[in-house]
């Protein structure tokens, strides 16, 4: 049976769920009856994993990820040096009357290192150099428990199988925000799905996600069957963001680096993107944490198609995005005009209201491939709000252009 995400952690799926291969765990109910639940793989006295769940509020949630991000590689004694304020000081947003939130997760975090002492200590007194383990009906007994259902599980294996079905990996990037990053995505997307392409779109714009109100999306949620998160679907690309995990629009994400390359990783790792032909990404602005993050864990992206506006403020932006994949060596599909010019509704004349061709020049500069500009267009503004289309909207000529940059970015990675 498929469980909603949202109404079981109310904010985001991170590290959620038993932890398949677990030598330690410990469940505990705080002060306001909320309980927290912690799962530990243990190797060697260092904690190689960690997972919880709970069913108290956002704030506990956010503790809980907070408290198994901080454990993974640590030493069982250094947990034991955990205290609230670690906590407290990575997430800064928690008010007075939830803090106990932390206080709960670093001892529901202590106690599972203790369970796993325990078993440990019972293993050690159990075994002897005469006895045959595998004659033990001891079900309790810890040296009873293999590791390989924690290798099977294990996180990068994971991850490695589950990118090994996404036959292509195309990062859209931008230097400048406000460029038409996200729309540029969502339409190449949309047109790989209308070539006959299966095709996935994950929003890792941790901070403005977008792409499940431009595909009309916004009010659906994934499922989990408890093992893997299921994308939200139209009914033709398969969709993930943190947008879908948010109470409203209006929540802020307040998020260090570490945290997002957690989140990046669960929705990589852990949706079940299944067999498509295309995984579109749709970054946020900047060369910060989310694209970088993306590079590291996909490991061979196809390459990255590059958006941004005719005008010299926008130009100089980009052109770090462009240096960006140089110095990561990511291959670059080609660069996309975006507003490039204003086409009339009525008369149909287009002005250079951004002027023209810088962003042709900047791949000329750069020798990269330049794909195509496309226009502003009011549809194009009123297909992005209303989650409909565009290709049904946009006139003629800009819905070729369209497809003309998604012939060559198929041609570039088949």
């Amino acid at each position: 049976m498929f469980t909603n995400l949202k109404e079981q952690y109310r904010k985001l799926p991170l590290n959620f769920g038993p932890l398949k291969g677990a030598n330690g765990s410990a469940r505990i109910t705080g002060p306001c009856g909320d309980t927290m639940e912690f799962w530990v793989y243990i190797d060697d006295d260092k904690i190689c994993a960690a997972s919880y769940t709970t069913d108290g509020c956002e704030h506990s949630i956010q503790c809980g990820f907070i408290a198994a991000y901080m454990a993974e590689g640590v030493t069982v004694d250094n947990v034991y040096r955990f205290e609230q304020n670690d906590i407290l000081c990575m997430a800064k947003d928690i008010p007075e009357e939830s803090k106990h939130c932390a206080l709960l997760a670093v001892n529901t975090l202590k106690a599972a290192v203790g369970d796993y002492q325990e078993r440990n200590k019972k293993q050690n007194e159990c075994n002897s150099p005469d006895e045959d383990c595998s004659k033990c009906d001891k079900e309790e007994c810890a040296s009873r428990k293999t590791e390989s259902s924690f290798i099977e599980k294990d996180e990068n294996l994971q991850l490695r199988r589950r990118l090994e079905k996404i036959k292509n990996k195309i990062l859209v990037l931008s230097g400048k925000g406000g460029v038409g990053k996200s729309t540029m995505a969502v339409n190449i997307a949309s047109v790989l799905a209308s070539e006959g392409k299966k095709v996935g779109i994950l929003d890792v714009d941790i901070h403005g996600p977008s792409i499940p109100m431009m595909l009309g999306v916004d009010k659906l949620t994934p499922m989990t069957d408890g093992e893997d998160i299921l994308p939200v679907t139209d009914g033709v690309l398969k969709i993930m963001s943190i947008g879908f995990f948010l109470r409203s629009n209006d929540d802020p994400v307040i998020w260090r680096g570490p945290m997002k390359m957690n989140m990046i990783k669960q929705f990589l790792k852990d949706v079940r993107w299944g067999d498509i032909d295309y995984l579109v990404i749709d970054c946020p602005p900047g060369t910060g944490d989310e694209p970088l993050s993306v590079c590291q864990l996909i490991e061979a992206p196809s390459g990255a198609i590059i958006v941004t506006t005719p005008q010299n403020v926008a130009i100089n932006d980009v052109r770090k995005s462009i240096n960006f994949c140089h110095s990561l060596q990511l291959k670059i599909l080609g660069v996309i005009e975006n507003m490039s010019g204003f086409k009339c509704p009525n008369c149909g004349e287009v002005s250079n209201i951004f002027k023209e061709g810088g962003a042709e020049k900047m791949a000329s500069d750069f020798k990269v491939p330049f794909l195509g500009r496309i226009p502003i267009e009011g549809e194009i503004v009123i297909s992005g709000d209303s989650g409909k289309s565009l290709m049904n909207k946009v006139s003629a000529s800009t819905a070729e252009e369209l497809k003309k940059i998604v012939s060559q970015i198929i041609s570039k990675t088949n």
